[in-house]
């Protein structure tokens, strides 16, 4: 990567001391000025799609997509000891690091002076507004709601429960104590994004409307839900202040209501409308006004009657939720001064808390409580609190030298190794008592307030040892994304957007709510969905158990209203996404153990919470448990749909149950619904047991001249991964044999010719089809021959048919080939066909004998390893061949492309189900820039950093070589092909690379827009538009295993009775068909076809081919064309010709020749 001076200067520039940045507008300035983030609501999502699409920063982005997958320098660290000293990664990442802070500031690009004018407006409307006398906020009339509603028409938009005709204290309105401007506008820490910028005017509220009891029954909060309206009427009534107002939520927050101010379309100069900035005017409490020791965690302030008299605190259930509220309502300066003198004392905490407020907006982890309750102001909070303490002894876990890198990832380090909830961090108050909760408990002692009380038991709850919430697990993820020492992993940690449910989640399920659950037990939550969530979360959670490693509910949070109304209004109904991440292990498991008969209360438990599901049964090991026993489901996700559809309906009614609408299980019919059986490789069983006995019986042959020393598979049907299976249908399956290399122990007797190798290989091969008819049963062998165009490659090979009906084609690798080869390739005295032809020959003869086995037995582990592996590969093949893309991809290099996805599923875990792993690799083939990248494939982190400069050099030689890419697209280098030309030479072509791209984006768009309303089998729809002509080919002209249904059996016991016909073994004649086109016209038309199914073949004319001036020697036969500048004769391609010759060739093959351009 080169870089010039003056970009050099501009990357490596520092931005000024915080503390010289001053607030804009102060009241009665505070001491705590200039401010910091109090709530962090002025950023949108960093948007992935305006990285890619030329907005924003797309030179940042390209490179830091190319740079992403290559290695850094191997002396990055020795190079810069004295700059660096460890601080990053590499000298290439902290280039990335800065160039991203550099770019991600919002610095001189909103209008500043016209936003600070609306502001200084928006203040003294404010400080001009007048006294209200206190009056009732009782239901009695008239009362203080009424007066506003009559006389402004504005509504209190008051928390639940509201004030009753019981309410005996008053609501008044009065000047401010101060105002401020608070957030990250002050400090310019916005980042770049391609939503709406909010600035926060923090109005705080004068103590004297304040009694000291107020903190208990929401008191507080209805006083200050009338405070927001008389803001928001003094607003409306000032005829110079014309700006859109409506009430929001702060934090998604009912408690903390609020007013946005919006630019109004038909304001004149002063509008901001082009800042795509809004404002938030929040209202608080000045600090220390309520005693801390009353709203701690631990204690109630909200008296219920359905809960009894109060009798003191103790018999009270804890509000933990609602005292922190009050507390955050109270420490909003405190918490601007702890962030700006941590500001002041560590030169990198802004810039660290511009890559922690980057991360989160990438995962989708937001300051709402929809959004998980941790956005950028808990991140600042936390990384400033552990500047000053939370290690052993008191002592800070991040140091203030540390650069901007350092403390993101050891802020990162902290949150995936330390569990809050069994853990929970106290500072400076160790005298304080924790009730124990599901949430994260990271207690500020000093401001008397748990920072993570937002979050929600589905975003940070450790439910079993082996689970990680939501948080800890994407710190986790991105944790081993940082520590890897090969691959930076910039673009997956700050710039792809891994929000996406559908590519982040196994399974998603949208539970459909009409009217949202509430609960008589619970008082400190205050959102009915809230309430609504936890009750299907507890129930899922309960109820999948193991078989999920976590479980994410989000749902829509209130939009902005109107100032006339005092709530959100929702149209329909209320929906909860439901987001699960399999575990591939248990989630296939169709029996659970319960309690044993002896526990009779966790019988009980268990019978109630299960039902008539529940039953007693007595096991192998003599035991007597409760038990569940599930149907055997096709795949895991049909399985996961059958327990969440009874535990739906059970707890929440039939009605909720049929509603639910289910994402991901779709995918799996897409394999199953052709083949049935499962979808892992239990179904290639069969032909992997006939492989190992033959192959056992081929070693144990007596009378060849040479022993047989490895059998070698080198098929996709014994690597798990062909789009069809071969044990379900054995006589449809016995037509394609499985290849196999054979290796027999070494000699000196071999030629020194390669023509007599390949006939010594015959000669074996013939004892060996003598001595297997002698002594193996129950087979058919015979021999035959191939590549007759060139004597180099091999020339024979042994196919044997079971009786069972799998069939197996074995060729004969030998050393001696490749030397002679090479030997040959070395001679200066060859032409330069007879030179191509040795080149090929070497090459087919290293993948065949070397680069085959060694990836089938790769693939075959890796299947093993990862469950869902091979029915993606068999996916994604289908994809290619429904697109006619399959006859330019080597199945291998599809197989590559699909195990990337698994191996390094990076910002993700590993897929664990069908639906994941399939659009996960549709969506590495979107953003895949093979014209700059290397596409490298680690299968068990094998690769060495030599390895890694050696695939570098390796692609940078390739694209000066041949700029163009007419002889290399891509490149796709592992441990077995370093190189990686071993499965893309020659093919794909550039043009057919490209389409594969624009398909992939495409699928992957169609995909977003859809969302849960996908419809698989809709990606797999070709179109056939694009092309010249279509081919359509005659059913009964297929595979008998690609047929029409017309060709099944009548009879049931006919139907899978094998045929004794050896000769339909490996014969297809679409294959011949295409084969004989291709090296006919293979030069002026490029060919398209389904290997899978052989329907259609398509085409597309060489432009090449285009009129042009006569000149002899032509490879095709021409026509006379006109139309030439000067009107001259030219001739073109003969196309009616050409299609009339392959339609002689293809006879009754061929239905029909379509002609589309």
């Amino acid at each position: 990567m080169t870089i010039s001076a003056a970009k050099r200067r501009k990357i490596s520039h520092v931005s000024d001391n915080v503390a010289d940045i001053p607030s804009p507008l102060t009241i009665k300035s505070h001491p705590y000025t200039p401010s910091y983030e109090a709530s962090d609501g002025d950023g949108a999502n960093i948007n992935e799609t305006e990285y890619s699409s030329g907005r924003g920063v797309p030179h940042v982005t390209d490179r830091f997509e190319r740079q992403s997958i290559r290695l850094a320098p191997a002396d990055a660290v020795s190079q810069s000891q004295g700059y660096i000293g460890g601080t990053f990664k590499s000298n290439l990442f902290r280039l990335q690091v800065e160039e991203l802070l550099a770019e991600a500031r919002r610095d001189s690009i909103a209008p500043v002076d016209a936003i600070e004018k609306v502001l200084r407006q928006l203040k003294s409307v404010v400080e001009a507004a007048p006294d209200r006398p206190p009056s009732m906020a009782s239901q009695a009339k008239p009362n203080a709601e009424n007066q506003l509603r009559g006389t402004h028409k504005i509504a209190i938009p008051f928390a639940e429960p509201r004030p009753t005709k019981d309410t005996k204290y008053k609501l008044a309105y009065s000047k401010p104590a101060y105002i401020n401007v608070v957030g990250s506008f002050v400090l310019k820490t916005i980042t770049k994004s391609a939503g709406i910028w909010s600035i926060d005017l923090l109005v705080t509220m004068p103590e004297a409307l304040f009694d000291i009891k107020d903190f208990m029954n929401y008191r507080y909060f209805h006083k200050k839900a009338y405070y927001v309206a008389c803001i928001a009427a003094a607003l409306k009534e000032n005829t110079e202040f014309r700006y859109k107002l409506s009430f929001a939520y702060q934090n998604g927050n009912p408690l903390q209501p609020m007013i946005v101010v919006e630019p109004s379309k038909d304001y004149g100069v002063d509008n901001f409308s082009s800042s795509k900035y809004e404002i938030h005017v929040l209202a608080g409490m000045s600090e220390q006004f309520f005693p801390k020791d009353r709203i701690l965690p631990g204690r109630n302030c909200v008296r219920s009657n359905r809960l009894g008299t109060d009798k003191g605190p103790s018999p009270l259930q804890p509000t933990p939720f609602y005292n922190a509220t009050i507390c955050a309502e109270a420490s909003s300066l405190l918490y601007l001064k702890l962030l700006h003198e941590a500001s002041k004392e560590c030169a990198s905490f802004r810039e660290a808390c511009i890559l922690g407020r980057i991360w989160l907006q990438q995962r989708g982890i937001g300051r709402c409580l929809a959004e998980g309750g941790f956005g950028h102001f808990e991140w600042a909070v936390v990384s400033a609190l552990l500047l000053r303490g939370g290690g052993p002894k008191g002592h800070n876990v991040l140091s203030h030298g540390y650069s901007s890198y350092q403390l993101f990832k050891a802020t990162l380090q902290f949150l995936a190794s330390r569990d809050l909830i069994t853990e929970p961090l106290i500072l400076k108050a160790d005298h304080i008592r924790i009730p124990s909760a599901d949430i994260p408990m990271f207690f500020d002692g000093g401001r008397g307030m748990n920072v993570l009380f937002k979050m929600t038991p589905w975003s940070y709850r450790l439910v079993n040892s082996s689970w990680e919430p939501r948080l800890r697990h994407e710190a986790h993820v991105s944790i081993e994304m940082l520590n890897d020492s090969l691959f930076d992993h910039f673009d997956a940690t700050f710039i792809r957007k891994s929000s996406n449910s559908m590519l982040r989640f196994d399974a998603l399920v949208d539970i459909s709510i009409s009217e949202p659950l509430t609960s008589t037990t619970i008082v400190d939550y205050n959102t009915k969905m809230g309430h609504c969530s936890r009750s299907y979360y507890e129930i899922l959670n309960k109820g999948l158990g193991d078989r999920t490693d976590l479980i994410h509910l989000s749902y829509s949070e209130p939009v902005p209203w109107s100032i006339s109304t005092a709530r959100p209004t929702t149209k329909g109904d209320s929906h909860i996404l439901a987001g699960l991440l399999i575990n591939a292990t248990n989630a296939g498991r169709t029996v659970d153990h319960g309690p044993s008969v002896e526990d009779k209360e966790g019988a009980t438990a268990f019978r109630k919470f299960w039902g008539n599901k529940a039953e007693l049964r007595r096991f192998k090991d003599g035991s007597i448990l409760e038990s569940l026993i599930w149907p055997d489901h096709k795949s895991r996700a049909s399985l996961i749909r059958t327990i969440i559809v009874y535990l739906l309906t059970r707890h929440f009614g039939v009605e909720v149950a049929q509603r639910a609408v289910f994402v991901g299980d779709g995918f799996d019919l897409l394999i199953l619904q052709k083949d049935g059986g499962e979808l892992a490789e239990p179904q290639f069983q069969p032909l992997m047991t006939a492989f190992g006995t033959i192959g056992k019986e081929l070693q144990a042959l007596k009378g060849m001249p040479l022993q047989v020393r490895q059998i070698s598979a080198s098929s996709p049907t014994l690597r798990y991964s062909s789009i069809h299976v071969p044990a379900i249908s054995l006589q449809q399956e016995h037509r394609i044999p499985a290849d196999v290399v054979i290796q027999f122990e070494g000699s000196s007797r071999w030629p020194d010719d390669i023509i007599a190798i390949q006939r010594t290989k015959i000669a074996l091969l013939l004892k060996m089809c003598a001595l297997i008819t002698e002594s193996i049963d129950n087979v058919s062998v015979r021999i035959g021959l191939e590549n007759g165009h060139n004597t180099l490659l091999n020339g024979s090979f042994l196919e044997l048919k079971c009786s069972t009906g799998p069939a197996f084609r074995f060729r004969i690798h030998n050393e001696r080939e490749q030397t002679l080869l090479e030997r040959e390739l070395k001679s200066q005295f060859l032409d330069a066909r007879h030179r191509e032809n040795v080149a090929e020959a070497l090459s087919a003869y290293k993948r065949a004998a070397f680069q085959q086995p060694l990836h089938t037995q790769t693939v075959q582990s890796l299947c093993t390893r990862h469950p869902l592996l091979s029915p993606t590969i068999r996916l994604i093949k289908k994809w290619f061949d429904c697109h006619l893309l399959s006859n330019h991809f080597a199945e291998e290099l599809i197989e590559l492309i699909v195990i990337h996805t698994f191996v390094h599923p990076y910002p993700w875990q590993q897929p664990s189900s069908l639906m994941t792993g399939f659009l996960r690799t549709l969506h590495i083939l979107s953003r895949w820039n093979w014209r700059t990248d290397p596409l490298i494939v680690d299968f068990n982190g094998e690769l060495t950093r030599g390895d890694m400069e050696t695939i570098s050099t390796r692609f940078e030689a390739w694209r000066k070589v041949d700029p163009g890419m007419n002889h290399l697209a891509l490149l796709v280098s592992s441990k077995v092909d370093l190189y990686g030309i071993a499965w893309t030479e020659r093919r794909p072509s550039r043009v057919v690379a490209a389409r594969m791209t624009g398909l992939a984006k495409s699928a992957c768009q169609a995909a977003n827009e859809t969302g849960l309303k996908i419809e698989p089998a809709k990606l797999f729809a070709r179109s056939t538009a694009d092309y010249d002509f279509v081919i359509r080919m005659k059913l009964r002209s297929t595979d008998g295993s690609r047929g029409s249904k017309n060709q099944t059996a009548n009879f049931k016991n006919l139907q899978h009775q094998p045929s004794n016909d050896t000769q339909l073994v490996g014969y297809n004649p679409i294959d011949l068909f295409y084969e004989e086109i291709q090296a006919s016209y293979g030069a002026n038309i490029v060919l398209f076809r389904d290997v899978s199914s052989s329907e259609v073949i398509a085409g597309l004319w060489n432009p090449q081919t285009s009129p042009r001036p006569w000149k002899v020697q032509l490879t095709y036969s021409t026509e006379p064309s006109y139309g030439g500048a000067k009107g001259e004769e030219q001739i073109s391609i003969n196309k009616a010709a050409i299609l009339n010759e392959i339609a002689r060739l293809g006879g009754d093959l061929i239905d029909r020749i379509d002609v589309i351009h």
